[in-house]
């Protein structure tokens, strides 16, 4: 049985935490200093939950590091001499695995990953990096943990991360952005809030359940419900006028070149 310790018990632990509790297959820990979040914890998903570093992390343990980027380097410190070979996992965005690797004293074993937050529903993506010296088992475990969240993508470079994080790590906020849009185009056109935004959901849901069983190509769906001199059409046209197809490429690129940025901030010694 996997033994896992979450250092911070926040949203997006606790979501990880949801979907391994389900399993049956792991000994979690949490280690939280605020008491209420702590009782929650434990209360909600019958874990162990702590105030303070357990004293000792063993080769055969997992310690996932779930806090703030800003608190992270002070975590790192504070483990540095604790560890004894054990897999580490990085949720907090921005540090790199060079810079985890020196504030935990040269320790290697470690794997980083970058979630969003459909996690907290089971339905997330994770883009997972590791360094060569990272072996399969840990890759394994590492994803055996992430998958309890959704679904999984190994990179083969670290700054994939950068990648990921402007596609799936930001990308819900571009969804409930588009959301927001139709909503109000819903509102403007005459539906109450309610029926406005059932509209909108039951289209991007059944859109998406489309496009994942269908085999077609993105583009073929669009095309095949935009019919020559059709209300699709016009629609389409107006937005190819707007250039938003352009503006979401490169809203993309400004989200990647900021995480380029505030990683190089938050890795420095």
């Amino acid at each position: 049985m996997m033994h896992i310790t979450f250092i911070g018990g926040g949203n997006m632990a606790t979501a990880i935490i949801a979907g391994l509790v389900k399993t049956g297959q792991c000994q979690i820990s949490v280690v939280e200093p605020d008491a209420d979040k702590r009782e929650q914890l434990a209360q909600r998903f019958r874990v162990s939950a702590l105030a303070q570093l357990p004293v000792y992390f063993g080769s055969g343990q997992v310690v996932v590091l779930a806090v703030k980027p800003q608190q992270l380097r002070e975590v790192c410190d504070s483990l540095a001499g604790r560890l004894d070979g054990a897999l580490v996992l990085s949720i907090a965005a921005g540090v790199g695995v060079p810079a985890l690797s020196r504030w935990l004293d040269g320790h290697d074993r470690i794997v980083r990953v970058m979630p969003n937050t459909p996690a907290m529903i089971g339905k997330g993506v994770s883009g997972l990096f590791a360094r060569p010296v990272v072996d399969a088992q840990d890759r394994a475990s590492a994803e055996q943990i992430m998958s309890a969240a959704g679904s999984t993508v190994w990179l083969s470079e670290e700054s994939g991360i950068d990648d990921v994080t402007a596609i799936s790590g930001s990308g819900p906020a571009y969804v409930f952005y588009f959301l927001e849009s139709l909503i109000e185009s819903a509102r403007q056109l005459g539906f109450d809030p309610a029926t406005a935004r059932e509209l909108a959901l039951s289209t991007f849901e059944g859109a998406v359940a489309l496009a994942r069983h269908s085999g077609e190509d993105i583009a073929t769906l669009r095309a095949n419900v935009t019919s020559k001199g059709g209300t699709t059409e016009q629609a389409i046209a107006s937005f190819d006028a707007s250039e938003l197809k352009s503006a979401i490429l490169r809203g993309a690129r400004a989200c990647r070149a900021r995480s380029v940025e505030l990683g190089v901030q938050l890795s420095q010694d």
